[in-house]
């Protein structure tokens, strides 16, 4: 099937929005841009980036039209090689501590039950580096649920990690003990892997994944098969999948243990201690994304994600938080939430815009000096206020 077209894109939101202005009187939208509107550049332009190779096609947030972003434009990362994998003789396999171990065609699984989720994926790194400000995007994913082929393989008793394997490797070598004080390194060839305990697998919204925006995944994106596991980073959303192996203990390879680690150095009774944590679950965070101007009328445009958004708050150098107004027409559980702030009458020169998002148990996306961000030593899970910087 053809990625999602700008004109279904038109065609499907206007749908939604004459059916939401039936049910509102007044109803909000951020999307589609005004004709006419002109986008004015940030002045902090993001520096190059120097792994390209790795880290491909980041999101340009002041190109930023559409709820979903389209395939062409969404973010892909490799942490090995980029694998070619031909679909027709392409397997998931499904075994370790399970009674009835499996092997799935890619037909096996298209054939299985249908299950969508509209999710807003994003790296951990994201904002961790001056040059990485796009790690993320918005997609509807298609696949079968992960917990009916858990249950089918039935899980034994002392299996309680589900580790997920994909195509793509490489050579790590990691220094070990061998006799008394001496060391060795050793070299060892590793398939990318993650893990997640049972009860996180057996989500109902984790998908076993082959479709994005209505097309086959993209190569890039993990094609033909990749774990969707909604409220994630990135890291843990597995792509070039090919097997799911249950585990009596958790994996510690350099992904979950070495690195995309985050270091924190808190306080406890005076005394300071260092704290180390595998990336997880994504955190509330939101960003300006653009300044628009139009007759003479400017707005700002923006996205907040990573939990049930209540509101935005904007601030314009050093003013007010002003709230933001929510574009309702188009929401999702997982998905990021479009917002707006109408900007009077701008002074001529140079301003700082600053976002923070609220979620809908009261929990604030931490300014910079807060010691949850401050005290961080690693660039992972960066969720502190992003300020941006623009000439009028």
């Amino acid at each position: 099937m053809p990625d999602l077209s700008r004109r279904d894109f038109v065609i499907t939101g206007t749908a939604a929005i004459a059916a939401l202005t039936a049910s509102q009187a007044i109803p909000v939208h951020a999307f589609p841009s005004q004709p006419g509107e002109e986008v004015i550049p940030w002045l902090d332009q993001p520096p190059a980036n120097p792994v390209p190779d790795a880290v491909a096609n980041q999101l340009q947030w002041e190109q930023l039209n559409s709820w979903l972003t389209p395939n062409d434009k969404f973010f892909s990362i490799a942490h090995y090689n980029r694998p070619v994998i031909d679909a027709e003789t392409w397997k998931l396999e499904v075994g370790g501590l399970v009674k009835r171990p499996q092997a799935f065609t890619l037909k096996d699984l298209m054939a299985r039950p249908r299950q969508e989720v509209v999710f807003t994926l994003e790296c951990s790194g994201n904002h961790g580096h001056p040059w990485f400000l796009g790690g993320i995007g918005t997609a509807k994913w298609v696949g079968t649920p992960l917990a009916a082929v858990l249950a089918e393989a039935g899980v034994l008793e002392n299996g309680i990690e589900v580790v997920f394997f994909g195509a793509d490797a490489g050579e790590e070598i990691v220094s070990a003990l061998a006799s008394g004080p001496v060391k060795r390194d050793i070299k060892m060839r590793q398939h990318f892997a993650r893990s997640m305990s049972l009860a996180d697998a057996m989500n109902p919204d984790n998908l076993l994944c082959y479709e994005m925006n209505g097309a086959p995944l993209p190569p890039p994106n993990g094609f033909p098969m990749r774990l969707i596991a909604p409220g994630w980073y990135g890291i843990a959303n597995i792509k070039w999948l090919t097997r799911i192996e249950v585990r009596p203990r958790r994996l510690m390879n350099r992904y979950m243990a070495r690195d995309y680690v985050t270091i924190r150095k808190e306080t406890r009774d005076g005394e300071t201690v260092w704290t180390e944590t595998s990336v997880g679950r994504a955190l509330l965070k939101s960003v300006a994304a653009k300044v628009t101007r139009k007759n003479g009328q400017f707005r700002i445009i923006g996205a907040a994600w990573g939990a049930p958004i209540d509101r935005v708050d904007v601030r314009i150098d050093q003013g007010p938080w002003q709230p933001a107004t929510i574009d309702r027409s188009e929401q999702a559980k997982y998905a990021w939430t479009i917002w707006s702030l109408d900007w009077k009458d701008p002074l001529p020169g140079e301003h700082s815009i600053t976002a923070r998002a609220i979620d809908t148990t009261g929990q604030m996306q931490p300014a910079m000096d807060d010691p949850q961000i401050a005290n961080k030593h690693t660039y992972w899970e960066s969720n502190g206020q992003v300020t941006r910087r623009i000439r009028m």
